[in-house]
């Protein structure tokens, strides 16, 4: 069983020595994501507009794979100050809404870049 890199310019590069996504198996690991658009800038500055684009980013590199949303099996997040979980959690279903991956959500002291968010994923063939 050999390993696919997976990249797409459609979502920032990686800001350090890890591939955007492993395809394996039949499953894809999806590195973590923060909230960079395509030329490494942040956007936004609140965890609305940050989780909003951490969801975009994995969306396009899961969709770059050749899968789908609906393809996520589990989620690690990680937010900056765990107040912010209602806010991220409203983002994240508009997303997920019914087919809920299993995961987790952690606060952490800080992030790459002091961002407000980080999201990673795998996902499966179904």
């Amino acid at each position: 069983m050999g390993k696919e890199i997976i990249h797409t310019d459609d979502a920032p590069a990686a800001v350090g020595p890890y591939s955007q996504a492993i395809k394996t198996g039949g499953l894809l690991f999806v590195s973590g994501q923060i909230p960079l658009d395509t030329q490494g800038n942040i956007v936004g500055n609140d965890v609305t507009t940050q989780t909003r684009q951490v969801l975009n980013n994995l969306k396009t590199i899961i969709e770059s794979a050749g899968m789908a949303l609906s393809n996520t099996i589990k989620c690690t997040c990680f937010l900056k100050n765990m107040g912010d979980f209602a806010a991220f959690n409203a983002v994240y279903s508009e997303y997920f809404g019914s087919i809920l991956p299993a995961r987790e959500c952690v606060e952490v002291a800080r992030l790459p870049k002091d961002v407000l968010v980080e999201v990673s994923a795998i996902c499966a063939e179904l």
